[in-house]
């Protein structure tokens, strides 16, 4: 570093900053191309911007979008090749920082929340900005770097008689063997760093994620035993296995083991939520249902994927300032498709006497012409709105039975004490049963005149799917909501789709 002079410092940054940039073209470029089926149809179709009509009429056409997706991938790596090795650059340059800036204007973060984390929630400056910018200072700046043109130009200068380079120097340089590998040592730098992705990629399959990245597991796929099949609730057909949310927020009914929920939520990075819901969705499960704060991934996934999964939000009161409606405007605001007024918050409303709270939530909802959902733990919360004339559009009541070990003894059950204070004796709650009172449960099911949606149906996971999945079914459960994880979902589907195909046992006429 000594002996490197000052423009020599110069150029070494610029090549430094022209080949990172030109790699991230070049590799997404590459992972595209041999992506199955790739196609920036759900990118385009799913904009949001200013522009989204434009983009929308990009997405519109299949012969227009196979123009788009051949531009798109071969555009990449064409402009991450020449930056890379350092030819063209200028034009490489410009290029690249026009389709960045269509990248960008295609979901521009303007107005998203300051307090909210993630990419997703950038103002103004994101990646796709900084990389433009930076690009737009290399077609200007004076030195392009180290690379394949400069080693061109030096050749060429010394028998042009117009250049403007002392020939002196320029004869200088040209026999200077250091000289020539400083302007093509981008060339074997290629070659180590395309090994090396190889081999990374041989080892782990797909080491980053990048906007091809994410696929569906065809040969999990290539497994399901048929169509799952569908019902109605409100004015939506829905699949009969709905997933549950928890894969996606990180809760997990863990009974007495406190690292369950870290490691939950170790497992599903934003990556594998990603794949878990595409492998759902292409497995025929069209509809999840989540906890409230996860209303902006989903949103974000359904952008970036062109997903058309439905989704069921819980919403709660804000008791502290007495605005009921918060959480559903903000559901709305997020594109959710149905509203649930959350389990435990029905059953502390029931419990402290404050069913107006419900009633004028649900009156909320139908005003919008949503589909309205009344959630429980507790049969006692339902049957006393169902006494109030308090009726939603369906139920979601968690349904199993209680013949697995960690249930606690039945005649210490107490109403209402799900999502309560735990307890060290066993024999008392400690997050292990969900439905208290199965015959109480399976009585009021049997009973009502809506559909009915079964959750924590495997006890958190102490019951088999196939036992649980059964007993839900065969009590008047009209859908079945599971909490899955991705090597989970296609044995599920195949379960329910058994399941449906021979229930004799059944008394309940189907509702939706």
């Amino acid at each position: 570093m000594k002996n490197l002079s000052r423009d020599d410092l110069k150029k070494v940054i610029i090549t430094i900053l022209r080949m990172a940039i030109g790699w991230h073209f070049l590799y997404e470029g590459i992972v595209k191309m041999f992506a199955q089926n790739w196609s920036a149809y759900s990118f385009l179709a799913n904009t949001s911007g200013f522009l989204s009509g434009f983009y929308h009429w990009l997405s519109s056409s299949p012969s227009l979008m196979k123009t788009v997706d051949f531009l798109n991938i071969y555009g990449l790596i064409i402009i991450g090749l020449l930056l890379f090795v350092g030819l063209f650059v200028r034009y490489a340059a410009i290029t690249g920082a026009l389709l960045l800036t269509l990248y960008y204007f295609a979901y521009p973060p303007f107005g998203a929340s300051l307090f909210g984390s993630g990419e997703g929630h950038l103002f103004i400056v994101d990646k796709l900005f900084i990389e433009a910018i930076a690009l737009i200072f290399i077609v200007f700046a004076k030195e392009i770097g180290f690379g394949a043109e400069a080693a061109w130009t030096l050749r060429k200068s010394p028998d042009n008689k117009e250049s403007q380079v002392d020939k002196s120097l320029v004869e200088a340089e040209i026999r200077s063997r250091r000289e020539a590998l400083k302007n093509l040592f981008t060339i074997p730098a290629l070659g180590v760093m395309g090994w090396g992705a190889f081999s990374n990629s041989k080892k782990y399959d797909v080491d980053v994620m990048t906007g091809a990245t994410i696929q569906v597991k065809s040969t999990a796929l290539a497994e399901l035993k048929g169509d799952l099949p569908k019902g109605k609730i409100g004015k939506h057909q829905i699949s009969r296995l709905v997933a549950g949310g928890n894969l996606i927020g990180g809760w997990a009914h863990s009974r007495d083991l406190i690292y369950v929920s870290s490691l939950f939520k170790a497992y599903n990075t934003e990556k594998k939520v990603y794949e878990t819901l595409m492998l759902a969705e292409s497995a025929g499960i069209d509809t999840i249902n989540i906890g409230f704060v996860s209303n902006s991934l989903m949103a974000k996934y359904k952008r970036a994927t062109g997903s058309k999964i439905k989704v069921i939000s819980q919403v709660a009161p804000n008791m502290k300032n007495g605005d009921y409606f918060e959480q559903i405007n903000g559901a709305l605001d997020n594109g959710a498709d149905i509203l649930q007024i959350q389990g435990n918050w029905c059953d502390w409303l029931v419990r402290d006497g404050k069913t107006d709270v419900i009633e004028k939530m649900m009156k909320r909802v139908r005003e919008h012409g949503i589909t309205v959902g009344l959630a429980a733990h507790s049969v006692e919360s339902l049957i006393r709105c169902e006494e109030l004339g308090i009726i939603p559009d369906y139920y979601m009541k968690t349904m199993h039975h209680d013949n697995y070990w960690s249930a606690h003894p039945r005649e210490n059950r107490v109403p209402f004490e799900v999502d309560g204070k735990t307890n060290i004796d066993h024999n008392k709650w400690h997050d292990n049963c969900f439905c208290l009172f199965p015959e109480r449960t399976v009585e009021f099911v049997n009973r009502t005149k809506v559909p009915v949606m079964g959750f924590k149906v495997l006890a958190a996971g102490a019951i088999e799917p196939e036992d649980g999945m059964r007993w839900a079914f065969e009590n008047g459960a009209d859908f079945v909501c599971v909490g899955m994880f991705d090597f989970q979902i296609v044995n599920n589907v195949n379960v329910v789709f058994d399941i449906l195909k021979n229930l004799p046992d059944r008394k309940r006429e189907w509702f939706g």
